[in-house]
């Protein structure tokens, strides 16, 4: 069977920088269903009419990827509202309780710096403002259950930071606040 819209596929990859750095291996196959959210638009567009076996390598520049770095997604907000065992790195889904009210809530947020009175929070994805290259290796293809097509996704959070909006907000013709990012 060939990739088309509305197929579920099962993918391995391989990801780096410009420069051939490795960023990122996924090496045991997971799905991603095609024509729904779990992919990029590029990355979907590469796999079309490709088969299980097929590898394909695809450059991505930042605005087809995790999108170009914005500051305006930095905010410093105060120590106490998060809990004591926080580490650089960790992840929120949104700003705690009495945090920045600007900041948007539908995001994942990293620390990217702890202070004794702050904690730096950075809702760009880690590899926003990056050029990346992709080998993308298609392991099995599938046609899409109605019920995954109808839920527009199989839950691979892969290419995505924004949270979930709630279920009635989601589905056929109904699109997310916010511009799609990757993750």
């Amino acid at each position: 069977m060939k990739i088309n819209q509305q197929c579920v596929v099962a993918l391995t990859w391989t990801l780096k920088d410009t420069l051939g750095e490795e960023l990122d291996v996924l090496e045991e196959p997971v799905e991603f269903l095609v024509g729904g959210t779990d992919l990029l638009a590029k990355i979907e567009e590469a796999l079309l009419h490709h088969s299980a076996g097929d590898t394909v390598d695809l450059q991505l520049e930042p605005v087809d990827a995790f999108g170009d770095y914005d500051d305006r997604l930095l905010f410093l907000e105060p120590r106490h509202l998060f809990p004591d065992d926080i580490e650089e790195g960790m992840g929120f889904e949104g700003l705690p309780p009495g945090s920045n009210p600007a900041a948007p809530q539908d995001r994942l947020y990293f620390i990217s710096d702890i202070y004794p009175d702050h904690v730096v929070l950075d809702g760009n994805h880690p590899l926003a403002g990056i050029a990346l290259r992709i080998q993308l290796k298609v392991h099995a293809v599938r046609e899409a259950r109605e019920d995954e097509v109808g839920k527009g996704t199989l839950g691979t959070g892969f290419f995505r930071m924004h949270v979930d909006a709630p279920d009635e907000l989601q589905g056929p013709g109904i699109d997310p606040p916010g511009p799609r990012t990757l993750h």
